[in-house]
């Protein structure tokens, strides 16, 4: 059975999520974990506007979930770790039928990090699988959703630091990491991108995921992360990442980087490109910076047909990730 993994921008049955439960996520004070819970389920509200959201909820956070979370987001019950869906969940392939299937990567929790807890994520793709009643893909690659974005035409953007990267994958080869890409998402053509941003490979980064650095268009052209300050440290990687797919003959597109240089923990790496594509929306990760209008014009560009909705998405960068990392999308599927 051959299947392949739909682009983001096409159709979606529904929007997956899930609710921020325990650990460095959540947060220690009342005041973390209050921002935490908000922004979170701000993001699963806003979705909840344009198309089905479900969102994955710890049984012993049901109460307080239904606190937060509007009414029209289904509540699908389930014991987790964290709150990363993009990269714990499915990734959602079909075949030539139009028929759903989950593949199940193997989540190690972002190359075996000391803080991280996966016990229970690790399942979570089985158990979305069952829950629709779709077919699983196993695989023996570590990989997260957040590690690769694929163009619909056969083609998809990873980083070498990540499907690569020992703790996940210890002595893989890119040959054996596009076979198994090959076998479970569809995909023929990859472009390798050298790495991610500079604050990835922190202590609470995934050490090069791509869904912040760049991003394929409908049109086939990629978005990437500009980073025009010479003072970051991700301006010397923007201008690479920009090299390297006029180098795969790719057309990249400039989507700036916010202004905003630092905050307490050091360089920030807040990126425009960690947005998630819905079948009426655009969900923006804003900043307060001057910069957020002029990327919600640039994605209205790209997508004419679709709202583009700011969310302040600072408090999901403070914990390692964006309004992509937290969202999954089911893409609609024929019976």
């Amino acid at each position: 059975m051959t299947y392949v993994m739909p682009p983001e921008w096409d159709q979606h049955e529904r929007t997956w999520i899930a609710f921020p439960h325990d650990g460095y996520t959540l947060g220690e004070t009342p005041d973390e974990q209050y921002a935490a819970r908000k922004t979170w389920a701000n993001v699963a509200n806003t979705a909840s506007n344009f198309e089905k959201v479900t969102a994955i909820v710890h049984p012993k956070d049901l109460a307080m979930a239904k606190k937060f979370l509007s009414r029209q987001v289904e509540i699908f019950d389930l014991v987790i770790d964290d709150a990363w869906v993009r990269d714990s969940g499915p990734t959602f392939v079909k075949n030539e039928a139009g028929e759903l299937a989950c593949v199940n990567w193997v989540f190690n929790g972002w190359g075996a990090q000391s803080w991280a807890s996966f016990e229970n994520d690790s399942k979570i793709a089985t158990e979305i699988a069952g829950f629709l009643g779709a077919p699983r893909v196993d695989s023996e690659m570590v990989n997260e959703g957040g590690g690769i974005h694929v163009n619909g035409q056969g083609q998809v953007l990873l980083t070498e630091t990540v499907q690569l990267d020992p703790g996940r994958n210890p002595n893989w080869t890119k040959e054996q990491v596009e076979e198994e890409l090959s076998r479970t998402i569809g995909v023929s053509d990859f472009v390798w991108l050298k790495q991610g941003l500079t604050r990835d490979y922190d202590e609470f980064g995934t050490r090069g995921h791509v869904d912040i650095v760049a991003c394929y268009l409908p049109d086939q052209r990629v978005l990437f992360h500009d980073q025009k300050n010479q003072n970051h440290p991700d301006f010397p990687v923007s201008e690479a990442v920009k090299q390297q797919l006029v180098d795969a003959e790719l057309a990249p597109v400039s989507l700036p980087a916010p202004t905003t240089l630092r905050d307490d923990e050091g360089f920030v790496d807040y990126s425009y490109v960690n947005h998630y594509v819905m079948n009426d929306a655009v969900l923006l990760g804003s900043f307060e910076d001057q910069n957020d209008k002029e990327a919600q014009a640039i994605l209205r560009e790209c997508y004419p047909d679709r709202e583009v909705v700011l969310i302040d998405a600072r408090e999901l960068f403070a914990r390692g990730g964006g309004i992509h990392c937290i969202t999954q999308q089911e893409p609609v599927s024929k019976p």
